[in-house]
């Protein structure tokens, strides 16, 4: 049975290992001998005469040559979601979620005056499922949205944009000719289309791309697939955690290893007075939702951001995935997905001077405020010959054990409504 990351039970905490095999937290490791090392690839021999030439790299250099490697990147040239990938999302499991995510849209666009124009931004929109049931809302809304609604989808991968595009229009993605198929990734947007819906649609590699105007930004699991620097504290302060050759015994080609002395990232990312002793943080992060709050309050508009984290309080997060089960971090690089819990306190704290943020809530809590039991039940009349399928997404969606409580809603709002008064958006009231 497939599982969403979120919902596999972490399975330990990682090994970190500095060059005399010592174990960075201090619990003291059982000898262990291994007859072979995990499989070699293509990104395993760049990095490896990466690291001969420069030394140990840091996690986030070596989470972000596993996920977007041009040549042998995770994400770059293979379909990774659904039953038949490595994982899958709530949009794949129930058109319920995107439905109702595009019912909040066009609410909140509605308590801001209802602006001419509006653009949904989706930053890593898979494989433009999400994308597809919120365009198919937007299309019954059309006597509230009229033609006010422009789809910008922000993907860095080829293949990827060329799956969307087919889902999107309904074209299948064998056609086309090669500049549609490989697009020049360096145009302005690289890929345009209509969807089915007859709303308008462009790609981008990057959010700072995407036009100025009224904007609603949507990221769906696309933070926790950012590269983290890993720092523990020591007695002579934070270190950062690095990736090194291992040429010893160990079960993979690489290791984790404490750089000597403090890094640039060390000294910039660290707190004197954090109490955790051991830190994620993700610095792309921080960039991607100051350009969201820095355009919400310039230009208007409202941010959502789904996916599993914390608050703050979490540790070591940062995990493999490969066939929906638990993958080694270090193992085989390229062929698993690596993510990490997102830190939505530092989130709230690159924002907080722009825009208002509301959340982390629970997306059982989110989804049930947005009606997603009434709309359960008008789907199971209209569609009985599905019922088994739409109440075994529901579950899965709502259940706290499965992606209930495991996925956060965290938005970013403007600091006032069109009239002026103080903000509270749909779906984030607490009970």
């Amino acid at each position: 049975m497939f599982q969403n990351r979120a919902v596999l039970i972490k399975a330990g905490s990682l090994l970190y290992r500095n060059a005399n095999i010592r174990d960075l937290n201090g619990i003291k490791q059982c000898a262990q001998l291994y007859s072979s090392k995990s499989g070699e690839t293509k990104l395993l021999t760049q990095l490896t005469q990466r690291i001969k030439t420069v030394g140990p790299i840091t996690v986030a250099d070596y989470m972000k040559e596993v996920l977007t490697n041009p040549v042998a990147g995770y994400y770059m040239s293979k379909d990774v979601f659904g039953s038949s990938g490595d994982f899958t999302t709530s949009p794949e499991i129930s058109q319920m979620f995107g439905e109702l995510l595009a019912v909040w849209v066009i609410y909140e666009w509605t308590q801001l005056g209802s602006p001419e124009k509006l653009q949904v931004v989706e930053l890593g929109p898979g494989r433009g499922t999400l994308a597809d049931d919120m365009l198919r809302v937007f299309k019954q809304l059309q006597h509230v949205a009229k033609d006010a609604v422009s789809l910008h989808l922000v993907e860095v991968s080829p293949k990827m944009s060329a799956m969307q595009e087919a889902k999107l229009t309904g074209a299948a993605t064998s056609e086309g000719s090669d500049a549609e198929t490989n697009p020049n990734m360096d145009d302005i947007p690289y890929r345009t289309a209509i969807s089915q819906t007859g709303v308008p649609v462009s790609w981008y590699t990057h959010i700072s791309q995407v036009p100025k105007g009224f904007s609603c930004f949507i990221a769906h699991e696309f933070f926790d697939a950012l590269p983290v620097h890993k720092f523990q504290k020591t007695d002579k302060g934070w270190r950062e955690v690095m990736v090194d050759i291992d040429e010893g015994d160990g079960p993979h080609h690489l290791r984790f290893v404490l750089a000597p002395g403090p890094t640039i990232a060390s000294k910039v990312f660290t707190k004197d007075n954090e109490k955790r002793d051991h830190v994620e943080i993700c610095p792309q992060a921080g960039v991607i939702t100051q350009e969201m709050a820095a355009r919400i309050e310039a230009d208007g508009g409202m941010g959502l951001i789904v996916d599993y984290g914390h608050d703050g309080t979490k540790t070591d997060t940062i995990r493999g995935f490969k066939k929906h089960a638990l993958h080694d971090v270090l193992s085989e690089p390229g062929t698993a997905d690596l993510t990490a819990d997102v830190d939505f306190s530092y989130i709230r704290e690159m924002v907080q001077q722009r825009v208002c943020t509301f959340g982390p809530v629970n997306q059982n809590l989110f989804l049930q405020q947005m009606g997603i039991e009434t709309r359960l039940k008008k789907l199971l009349t209209a569609q009985p010959e599905q019922h088994k399928d739409l109440i075994s997404g529901y579950r899965m969606l709502m259940d706290p054990e499965q992606m209930g409580e495991r996925f956060k809603m965290f938005s970013l709002m403007p600091k006032n409504r069109a009239d002026g008064s103080p903000y509270n958006p749909a779906g984030f009231a607490i009970t």
